[in-house]
């Protein structure tokens, strides 16, 4: 027997003798679609949290607008850092709820795999053009299960899928990243939009601020406690209803304040003209070379993983004439050193 061949099998009983009885343990998950031999050092959901941050889909994320595109300031947030400060939220819930961390990290890091270029705004384009609509937690799961083919575990699936509000996640691991999810975005998109010069403190709603405070810190230390405060020893995960209340009123004037018509927005509709005319461009290329029924899903596919700068690039590319380059060599140069003392 080597020393590492009972590791895993050890951290799932401890998973069974310590997490909350409400907590989902990696022992007793619904498993893979494709079966497979079992690591010796890690969980399953261990293994399914590496194999998200070791995928392509993952490492594009430092390339995707959160909010403001294409940013040029380091300091705005991307859909990267944003995914890592859903994984910090949610983890500090599921710990102080003695709940499943693991699952829950891998959840939380793979929730916007699919997500478009642009932000919302590309994801709104492909909703418009792609029939049946495009949403990207639905493409999230494609990219785990199809395109990336990482083959993890039911409860992580389950958990990318539901993230987005309207689903109903089945494990409480999944109530919290659905939470950390609005929790993290509502409290740096304000962050972002003041460093912008977008909103001011002083703009934010005067009862929301007086409750959860105006300090950044503090406004998401509270929203956090409260989740924890209204969850202990419960087999669902939620906030209290006074602290929700409030946390609805602030995302609410928050989009009708940056999300939807802000200097944020003034670039958005060039982003909408890249993601439509490579959608109707690529759509025309597949005509000759796969069948129509999978032209648009394959378009799709592409588009909605591209990085901002690579959707620019191929725009230029395909849409932006270039200047003739001759195939003229060094000779002058030479020239010039033969003749000049």
């Amino acid at each position: 027997m080597t020393l590492t061949e009972n590791i895993r099998e050890k951290l799932e009983e401890r998973e069974i003798q310590t997490l909350s009885e409400f907590a989902t343990k990696s022992k007793y998950s619904k498993g893979r679609k494709i079966q497979e031999e079992e690591c010796v050092l890690r969980t399953r959901f261990q293994r399914d949290r590496d194999r998200i941050i070791h995928s392509k889909a993952f490492r594009r994320l430092k390339h995707k607008t959160q909010v403001f595109l294409s940013p040029f300031d380091d300091h705005f947030r991307t859909r990267l850092t944003h995914t890592l400060e859903v994984a910090q939220i949610a983890r500090t819930i599921a710990r102080a709820l003695n709940l499943n961390e693991d699952l829950t990290e891998a959840i939380a890091l793979g929730h916007d795999l699919g997500h478009t270029p642009f932000g919302h705004c590309g994801e709104g384009v492909l909703n418009e053009l792609v029939k049946g609509g495009f949403h990207h937690n639905i493409q999230s799961v494609r990219v785990v299960e199809i395109l990336e083919r990482l083959n993890l575990c039911a409860e992580t699936i389950d958990g990318i899928m539901t993230h987005t509000w309207g689903f109903e996640p089945k494990t409480p691991e999944a109530q919290i990243v659905q939470l950390a999810d609005k929790t993290a975005y509502i409290n740096h998109d304000i962050e972002d939009s003041i460093r912008a010069g977008i909103i001011s403190e002083s703009d934010l709603p005067k009862e929301c601020i007086k409750y959860f405070s105006s300090n950044q810190s503090q406004r998401l230390n509270k929203m956090i406690t409260e989740i924890i405060k209204n969850s202990i020893d419960k087999p669902i995960v939620s906030m209290g209803e006074e602290a929700w209340g409030y946390t609805t009123e602030l995302r609410k004037w928050m989009f009708n304040n940056v999300y939807m018509d802000s200097p944020a927005k003034l670039e958005e509709d060039k982003a909408r003209n890249v993601v439509k005319e490579l959608f109707y461009f690529y759509c025309d290329k597949l005509k000759n070379i796969c069948e129509e029924h999978r032209i648009e899903r394959i378009a799709t596919d592409y588009i909605s993983g591209m990085t901002d700068r690579y959707a620019i690039e191929k725009y230029k590319e395909n849409f932006i004439p270039t200047g003739f380059q001759s195939s003229a060599k060094d000779d002058y140069l030479y020239r010039l050193a033969n003749i000049i003392e």
